[in-house]
């Protein structure tokens, strides 16, 4: 056992201990006993019971029926949530998403049978004990991905395990067993039939990946992309793609990439068949007028002002991946020698600039001047006090003829 399962598991086996006093089998179960194992950072802790949901919500005081038709609830203990899911057998998947039939059960031999990978199969007591039916250890160690069973059942009840599996790809840097490739490349079209929101949340996580570079080998190897939206109808711009790729922060870094390398596919095209926020648009937009200005004017004061500071690690890997510079300090250094950081700390606006000049009607000369002096004043051309910004402006008066 690792030393450090208590301070990991150390409230979630609280919440174990209290169901298995009532008399219910209960587990750690999927990624967070995956990643223990891995000694990887563990993110959210998942418990299967063979408690039902109803009897959970006797057993504590706060429970959120999140999907209690399909056996989960969020159990609230001392601050922290934990996915508490009873043990399940699954019938038929007509939608290919959900299965048509829950079974609730009361052991979890069954329950683990129905999940994708060895790896995600694994279960384990609230004393480090595991349960592996499935050589999922084994896997581990030789750092394999494989189908639990049969790999054609498992990716016909839900085809998003086929991304699932690449995606596993890029966070682990393991290899897919062979039956499982081979019935990955079979099945790739069913992709098709999935939601493009599941899609777009299984890309999304492959991009955040520490192995990138090695999943779009098996996305191109496998021709997934040709099932994939926009990817399908330009089947030769996955192969644009740089060999250097590594770690995305966002999907907004990703979508600012693909536009950059096929400027023919609007960054809109790409928010609207992706199904992304308007959020993820406009940083995109962002992302890309900033490398567009550095290709022409480099790292200076006016693309740091117009880049939001919470960009700058994005900015630092497009350029990292497309002109192999790094930018991170450069951003950072003129960041902290602005004058303003933002419009308005200006000394001078617009009812000011009108006082100035009474006899011109009200219009857009305002705004474009306003952005004229804001330019010159970030770019060290104009000192942002009031006298010397009057006196610029006496000497330069608008011109609305």
């Amino acid at each position: 056992m690792k030393k450090n399962l208590h301070e990991t598991f150390y409230q979630a086996a609280k919440v174990i201990a209290i169901i298995e006093a009532n008399g219910y089998e209960t587990y750690f179960v999927g990624g967070c006993v995956r990643d223990f194992l891995l000694n990887r950072p563990i993110k959210d802790i998942d418990i299967a019971t063979a408690a039902l949901p109803e009897e959970i919500m006797d057993l504590f005081d706060s429970v959120i029926p999140v999907g209690i038709e399909h056996g989960t609830v969020i159990v609230r203990y001392h601050n922290i949530s934990y996915e508490v899911t009873t043990f399940r057998h699954e019938g038929t998947y007509t939608d290919q998403r959900r299965p048509d039939e829950v079974t609730f059960i009361r052991h979890i031999e069954e329950d683990l049978k129905r999940r994708d990978f060895t790896i995600n199969a694994l279960a384990m007591d609230r004393k480090g004990r595991i349960k592996d039916l499935f050589s999922g250890k084994e896997d581990l160690d030789n750092q394999l991905i494989r189908s639990v069973g049969n790999p054609t059942e498992r990716f016909r009840e839900d085809p998003l395990r086929i991304l699932r599996g690449i995606r596993f790809t890029s966070q682990l840097g393991f290899t897919i067993e062979e039956e499982t490739y081979n019935k990955m490349c079979h099945l790739r079209a069913e992709i098709e039939t999935i939601a493009t929101e599941r899609i777009t949340d299984e890309l999304i996580k492959l991009f955040k990946g520490e192995f990138v570079q090695q999943s779009i080998e098996y996305i191109k190897q496998l021709q997934l992309h040709a099932h994939i939206p926009i990817w399908k109808e330009h089947q030769d711009f996955i192969h644009q793609l740089p060999a250097n790729l590594s770690t995305f922060h966002s999907i907004d870094e990703v979508i600012t990439l693909f536009h950059f390398l096929d400027q023919r596919i609007p960054i809109s095209t790409w928010i609207k068949e992706w199904k992304c926020s308007n959020k993820v648009k406009n940083t995109s937009l962002q992302l890309f007028d900033a490398l567009q200005y550095f290709i022409q004017h480099g790292v200076d004061n006016w693309l740091v002002y117009t880049l939001p500071v919470k960009e700058h690690e994005s900015f630092n890997h497009l350029t990292n991946i497309l002109f192999q510079e790094e930018t991170i300090l450069m951003l950072e250094n003129c960041y902290q020698s602005l004058a303003i950081t933002n419009r308005a700390q200006l000394k001078i606006n617009g009812h000011l600039l009108q006082a100035l000049f009474p006899d011109l009607p009200k219009g857009k000369w305002i705004r474009t001047y306003l952005e004229q002096i804001e330019y010159k004043v970030v770019m060290n051309q104009l000192t942002n006090t009031k006298n010397d910004i009057k006196e610029w402006i006496l000497c330069h008066p608008p011109d609305i003829s």
